[in-house]
């Protein structure tokens, strides 16, 4: 099953199609307005009273928002602090419904990656069109800080941190603003962001890393890398080494912004992938898994809290986890404390 993909001219270098170039200069003009007023005042921002770092990207499509939002909030926990999660639930069913995410939720009704973050991190996890009234919630339920989960153009949130993400193969595309390029905001925009974290999508210690990117000034790029933890059965019991498949052909599931980074992970361990893409935020079904063959079958995490209830002996969960040098969390604590 075919997923849904960025348009191939965002990043091949190809030329944007004539009805990108007419729409673009609309989409310039909107946002540009909508910046204007609320750097001039002229619409309210609102501040929840506890700290607030968002999490967020100037592209579309995936770039590592949500390892780094679990990264963030772990990191916090083990600082002393009480992090809660505000996200939009993006593809959730009645979205107009704020939820709390909760053990027992229905992902169609609270989102995927909101139920990953709360899973992974058992924080408090609001869902909501309003990420205002969500970090409101987080503040009112005890949380001291509230982390943003992609929410870089909601200006009405007023933040104390802003951490852009960015792809290390992709960056910016060809630089423009869409639909004739993946930028969602000019690329000055990018100088205004606290931090810009450089998802390398590599283990820890796999790649070369020139000095010169890890510095410790606002705003200069700060490596992260992804570590691959155990392969969990969805049926239930211990995880085993990923290498525990290597030299084997498995069906390899990624509905997610960028499903290849999945794939060439799984190659990397020596893995022999049949790989099937799906939409970003699909809802499974079991017969979604009827591919014809008894393989093992590998998922991401963000896929796997969607498919439990109906979860097949044989089927794995392979989570990732963000790894950033000491020195930024130093760096961020140093920031967010002053707030507090």
């Amino acid at each position: 099953m075919s997923g849904q993909r960025t348009p191939h001219w965002w990043f091949d270098g190809s030329p944007p199609p004539f009805w990108a170039h007419l729409l673009t200069p609309i989409y310039a003009a909107v946002t540009a307005l909508r910046r204007f007023c609320y750097r001039r005042g002229l619409r309210a921002r609102v501040h929840p009273g506890v700290p607030v770092i968002v999490v967020g990207n100037l592209v579309g499509g995936g770039t590592g928002k949500t390892p780094l939002t679990v990264a963030l909030v772990e990191h916090l926990q083990r600082a002393g602090f009480t992090p809660g999660v505000a996200s939009r639930g993006y593809g959730r069913a009645d979205a107009k419904t704020a939820r709390w995410v909760e053990p027992q939720s229905d992902s169609a009704m609270v989102g995927d990656e909101p139920m990953l973050i709360a899973a992974r991190t058992g924080a408090r996890v609001r869902v909501d069109a309003d990420r205002v009234a969500a970090a409101q919630a987080l503040a009112a339920a005890g949380c001291d800080v509230v982390v943003c989960d992609d929410g870089l153009q909601h200006y009405r949130l007023a933040r104390d941190v802003e951490i852009e993400v960015q792809d290390v193969r992709r960056r910016y595309g060809n630089g423009r603003l869409l639909p004739a390029g993946p930028l969602r905001e000019p690329l000055e925009r990018a100088a205004d962001c606290t931090f810009r974290v450089l998802n390398l999508g590599q283990p820890a210690g796999t790649e070369v890393v020139d000095p010169s990117v890890v510095t410790a000034a606002a705003g200069q790029e700060w490596p992260m890398w992804l570590d691959v933890g155990n392969a969990w059965p969805l049926a239930g019991g211990r995880g085993v080494p990923l290498a525990v498949f290597a030299g084997q052909r498995v069906h390899a599931v990624a509905g997610i912004g960028e499903p290849e980074r999945f794939f060439v992970t799984l190659r990397a361990a020596g893995i022999a992938v049949v790989p099937h893409v799906f939409a970003d935020h699909h809802g499974y079904r079991l017969d979604d898994f009827d591919f014809g063959s008894a393989l093992p079958v590998l998922m991401t995490e963000k896929d796997a809290v969607k498919c439990r209830a109906f979860a097949q002996p044989g089927w794995h969960a392979v989570p990732i986890s963000a790894r950033l040098p000491e020195a930024f969390w130093n760096a961020l604590l140093e920031r967010l404390r002053p707030a507090a």
